[in-house]
């Protein structure tokens, strides 16, 4: 079979321990595969789309799909959760839309190659094994590599289990690959580059977390700084404003020397501002920057060291970020049976430390820089007292006066190849009423730590329409970043549209917001009401119309004229 030429990229979506690319986000995968192409040979003609634009309408996109000599499907949400951007490819999707597709070469990459998929926590994974009728190739190993070799040589000769272990080749094809972005659907809105800057755990030393795939990528394997600036700006000339250091098991040991070969290596802050400022100079005019995961055991063994590489970070990123913290359990019993990362004691002092240094707010509404934790449920030695522990953490948490930016709660899913495929889903089938009782508990705190975050009257800026629900008669919108919080609009908003907004209520997950300022002379008295109180509303109504903003001022507080203007939003 000759090379390919025209190669069409079906981005399902990636959800991993280090790594996103729901949307906005877009991951690694689509810009390394791109790059490898035109690494080889920049005539490859290279399209972009998401499965979500496939399923607008399932016949054009087959008969699209079969104009191609080559398909290129991305697929692997192994952390699945609820997703406001868009919904992960399926399983069955992936079975049944590619049986229909006869004429291009098919390749499946992702963590669904790699590890399996599945749709939801709590299961064991279909192995690929369960698509390959669909597929021509399954990538085992890391998709760059592979397609490296199939744009030189074909499918005969390219080998689907290799591993680029070159750093320096993938910052070539990391640049090369970037300008596919402009394809992408939220290009010139709210697209979130998920940038990688090693791959692996630093706890791939000792086997890591009994469920987590992160340190099965090996040893791990780091990126050059100069490498990932070269992205970024490579990035911000193709038009993307957001980015995500996101890729990566703990973005404080990045760059430091004995990352992969001790389990704690000691944080290097030195490589952490070589990044961050060198991305500060290249891309001068972003509008995002954040982190994702960090090691609360490295926080806990290596407290000076980590304290400098965290404002490091607040020194150059944007405010609203999220460290997210891999607690998982409460339970000294299920952190030993299961070689998690921290006992409770350290976990505590983790996020006592973050709040410490991140606390303070920044220009966008947000505190600079927050905790965010994980759980997991169904883990090897867990019982009822498990529950308790978790709970008891949360309520210590929230009594300590300390804020945090999400509490994620999550169902094992059992991956082949980690030490939970052993157990599968006994413990979580056995203990699913403590665990739907759990959520519930969760859902209470996460609305009263929402509550302390952003007071009523609270105003978040750079607030991104993202769509209308008619049914709830809702508009749904969120800053950009890491985990941003959703706000709830009751009234159409237009799409796309960035937004100053007025916080009035909450749930578990979301505030309810308006967008600010109100019209004072057609805004309805009970939408007035949701900020200002039913009294005061009814006052201005009684005194509308205002045929200009002077004449309102006369009769507003400091406060209130942020919030209403003689002209603006009706909501």
């Amino acid at each position: 079979m000759p090379r390919p030429r025209r190669v069409l990229i079906l981005d399902g979506y990636t959800d991993e321990p280090a790594g996103f690319g729901v949307p906005p986000y877009i991951d690694v995968y689509p810009r390394y595969i791109a790059g490898a192409l035109w690494y080889v040979d920049k005539s490859i003609q290279v399209h972009y789309m998401t499965v979500d634009q496939a399923r607008e309408n399932i016949g054009d996109f087959i008969r699209r799909a079969n104009t191609y000599d080559t398909v290129i499907v991305i697929a692997g949400a192994v952390v699945p959760g609820r997703y406001l951007g868009g919904e992960p490819i399926k399983l069955e999707e992936l079975r049944q839309w590619f049986r229909l597709i006869d004429r291009p070469f098919k390749v499946l990459v992702g963590a669904a190659a790699r590890w399996g998929i599945g749709n939801e926590g709590g299961t064991v994974a279909a192995l690929p094994r369960e698509v390959k009728e669909s597929f021509d190739t399954i990538v085992t190993g890391d998709p760059e590599a592979y397609v490296l070799d199939f744009a030189r040589f074909g499918p005969e000769r390219a080998e689907p289990w290799r591993i680029l272990d070159d750093m320096k080749l993938l910052g070539e094809i990391s640049v090369k690959g970037a300008r596919i972005v402009e394809q992408h659907p939220n290009h010139g809105y709210n697209l979130t580059a998920e940038i990688e800057t090693y791959r692996s755990c630093s706890r791939w030393v000792s086997g890591g977390c009994s469920f987590c795939v992160t340190k099965l990528y090996g040893r791990p394997r780091q990126r050059d700084p100069r490498d990932v600036v070269r992205e970024i700006e490579a990035l911000y000339v193709a038009g993307v404003r957001h980015f995500r250091i996101g890729r990566q098991a703990d973005i404080l040991v990045y760059g430091s020397p004995s990352l992969g070969q001790d389990e704690w290596p000691r944080p290097n802050p030195r490589a952490l501002e070589q990044l961050f400022y060198g991305i500060r100079l290249v891309a001068p005019g972003l509008k995002t920057l954040h982190i994702d995961n960090v090691n609360p055991g490295t926080l806990a063994r290596h407290k000076r060291e980590s304290i400098e590489a965290l404002k490091v970070i607040i020194r150059y990123h944007t405010p609203g970020d999220v460290a997210a913290l891999g607690i998982e359990t409460a339970d000294p019993r299920v952190v030993k049976a299961n070689n998690l990362k921290t006992f409770p004691e350290d976990s505590l002092k983790a996020i006592e430390i973050i709040n410490r240094y991140g606390s303070q707010p920044g220009y966008n509404g947000l505190p600079e820089l927050l905790p965010g934790i994980n759980f997991v449920l169904g883990l090897k030695n867990e019982t009822a007292e498990t529950y308790r522990l978790n709970e008891e953490f949360i309520r210590t948490i929230y009594e300590r006066g300390l804020l945090l930016r999400r509490i994620n709660v999550r169902k094992v899913l059992v991956l082949p190849g980690t030490a939970m495929a052993s157990v599968g889903t006994r413990i979580i089938q056995k203990h699913r009423n403590l665990a739907k009782r759990f959520q519930r508990i969760v859902n209470e705190y996460s609305r009263l730590f929402l509550e302390r975050l952003l007071p009523r009257g609270s105003i978040l800026s750079y607030v991104y329409v993202e769509r209308y629900d008619a049914k709830l008669g809702v508009t749904f919108a969120r800053q950009a970043g890491s985990y941003p919080i959703v706000v709830e609009m009751p009234c159409k908003m237009s799409t796309p549209g960035v937004v100053k907004v007025a916080v009035y209520g909450y749930s578990s997950r979301s505030v309810r917001g308006l967008p600010i300022p109100l019209n004072a002379n057609a805004a309805a008295v009970s939408t007035l009401a949701k900020l200002l109180g039913k009294n005061r509303a009814t006052e201005i109504a009684r005194l509308r119309p205002f045929r200009h903003d002077s004449e309102l001022h006369k009769v507003l507080t400091r406060k209130e004229r942020i919030y209403l203007s003689s002209k603006g939003f009706t909501c």
